[in-house]
């Protein structure tokens, strides 16, 4: 385990804090390649990087209070300001809306400047485009939580790829399931078979509720085999019920989206390749 890389000076580099970083950095770098393809501002993806930082720190400290709520009460301060308890559905949601605020403030700005006739990509459009780099985001976080051995290990095992982790942040002696290597190899592949089928003339909103449907089937899976409480049925975590509801909520998505598209092929069924397109003839 390596969870801190070096020292400059009094300053210690974590292994967690690097790859958390890259798990912004290198998907933002994606989307702003995606958005120059489509001919949308690729400065807008480093707004939406900046929102997606902010409300995943404040979403992912609320739901660790929320699920600690006991030690909230007894020291407030400490909770808040600790380095620690950054939880990952609670990261997303408040990831998603930091994200949703600047992309309105866009579709505001834009609709102001051009007039109300203008070309901008719907919520949805962006959704698509977004939504799979949080699996390559999230993969890059699960490394960090490997090399870091921050306690997101599962129980004692057996298996020849058990492992231990004497020097983790939080140490473990016995060879557990190393549950941050199910995440990783999951997640990124997951995101390649989104990211391949982006450019297919699927509905718009499909790959956004695919992405929620990988998502929440990929943290229904690994959560098996984690040490996490178990409150619904004697087997299911509140990661378990939250992803049952990620997967129930890409599967209306999904089936919306293939309705606007019937009903209105010409307008509903337009890609963020067509709307940008559009936008260029103008």
């Amino acid at each position: 385990m390596y969870p801190d890389l070096f020292k400059i000076g009094p300053i210690t580099i974590h292994s967690f804090g690097v790859m958390a970083m890259l798990g912004f950095l290198i998907p933002t770098l994606i989307l702003r390649k995606e958005f120059r393809r489509l001919s949308i501002d690729p400065d807008l993806a480093n707004n939406i990087a900046v929102g997606a930082i902010i409300g995943g720190f404040l979403g992912a400290r609320l739901y660790f209070i929320i699920e600690h709520w006991g030690d909230f009460l007894r020291d407030p301060a400490g909770m808040i300001f600790s380095g620690a308890g950054l939880v990952w559905y609670g990261g997303l949601v408040g990831g998603v809306l930091g994200v949703l605020l600047v992309i309105r403030s866009y579709q505001n700005t834009m609709f102001k400047k051009h007039g109300a006739g203008a070309t901008v990509p719907s919520i949805f459009q962006f959704g698509d485009m977004i939504m799979p780099l949080i699996l390559l985001g999230y993969a890059f976080g699960r490394v960090g939580c490997q090399l870091a051995g921050d306690g997101d290990y599962g129980p004692p095992s057996d298996l020849p790829w058990a492992m231990a982790y004497p020097r983790g942040v939080v140490p473990i002696e016995a060879r557990v399931h190393p549950t941050p290597l199910y995440d990783i190899i999951l997640s990124t592949a997951l995101f390649f078979v989104l990211w391949k089928l982006r450019k297919r003339p699927f509905a718009t909103g499909t790959l956004f509720g695919l992405a929620l449907i990988a998502m929440g089937v990929e943290r229904f899976i690994t959560e098996f085999f984690r040490n996490t409480p178990k409150i619904a049925f004697d087997w299911m975590s509140l990661a378990q019920i939250i992803s049952v509801v990620m997967v129930i909520a890409g599967v209306i998505i999904i089936n919306q989206a293939k309705k606007a598209q019937a009903k209105s092929p010409a307008v509903a069924g337009k890609t963020a390749a067509s709307v940008a397109a559009s936008k260029n003839k103008h």
